[in-house]
C-alpha cells in the first residue's frame, strides 16, 4: 500500500514518469537504468519501488501517457462538425502524429519485453489506453467517411496500426545510419513524420 495523499502519490508518479521522459530524449533505453531515474527524482531511490517495480513498468507508464495524449487529440478531430475529405482527414491524423514524437519513438522500440516485465495490472490499464486510440479511430471513420463498411474500418486499423511503428525508424535518422545507407548505395528518400503519415493515410482513405 502507497502511503501519501491522492495528490502527492500522482505527483510522486508523474515526477517519475517525467524524469524517465526527460532521461529518453538523450539516452537509449538500455542506456536508462532504475538508478539513472532515481537521480534524477526529488527523492530517494527506494521510493520509485513504491511506484514501480521495474525500468519496464515505467516506460510503459510513458507508453500509455503518450497514448493518452493523442487520445486527447484524435478525440478533437472525432468531434469537428462537417465532413472532411480524403486529404483533409488524412492531414488532420498526420498531424496529430507528427506532434506525438515520443509515441513513435516509444512504438519503434521492443514492446514485448516492455509488457512482459510488467505487473499485470500495469499492462491491462496501458492496454486500455491502447484500445480507446483504436476505437477513436474507427469511431472518426465511421463518421468521416460513412462509404467504408466494417471490413473496410477493419482492414484499415490492421494497415494502419502496425504501419505506426515503422514511422519513427523511417524518418528519424542518425548522421551514422544515413552516412551508412550512402556507404551501401541504397536510394532512398527521407520524410517527415507528417509526409509518411499523410501519404500511408491517404492511399487508405481513397
Amino acid at each position: 500500500m502507497i502511503k501519501g495523499t491522492p495528490e502527492l502519490i500522482t505527483e510522486r508518479r508523474e515526477e517519475i514518469i517525467n524524469a524517465c521522459e526527460q532521461l529518453y530524449r538523450t539516452m537509449s533505453f538500455r542506456e536508462i537504468t532504475l538508478k539513472e531515474i532515481g537521480n534524477a527524482v526529488p527523492f530517494s531511490r527506494p521510493t520509485i519501488y513504491n511506484y514501480f517495480q521495474t525500468k519496464e513498468e515505467i516506460f510503459l507508464a510513458l507508453y500509455e501517457r503518450e497514448y493518452n495524449r493523442w487520445n486527447g487529440d484524435l478525440d478533437l478531430i472525432l468531434k469537428e462538425q462537417g465532413p472532411m475529405s480524403c486529404g483533409e482527414l488524412a492531414g488532420r491524423i498526420a498531424d496529430s502524429l507528427a506532434r506525438r514524437e515520443q509515441l513513435l519513438k516509444l512504438l519503434s522500440m521492443n514492446n514485448y519485453d516492455m509488457e512482459a516485465n510488467s505487473r499485470q495490472e500495469l499492462l491491462t490499464s496501458f492496454k486500455t489506453s491502447y484500445g480507446r486510440s483504436m476505437q477513436l479511430m474507427q469511431r472518426i471513420l465511421e463518421k468521416q467517411r460513412p462509404d467504408m463498411s466494417a471490413e473496410e474500418i477493419r482492414r484499415f486499423q490492421y494497415i494502419f496500426f502496425p504501419f505506426m511503428f515503422g514511422i519513427y525508424p523511417y524518418t528519424t535518422v542518425t548522421q551514422k545510419q544515413r552516412a551508412a545507407m550512402e556507404d551501401a548505395g541504397v536510394l532512398f528518400m527521407y520524410q517527415s513524420i507528417y509526409e509518411i503519415t499523410f501519404c500511408c493515410l491517404n492511399e487508405l482513405l481513397k
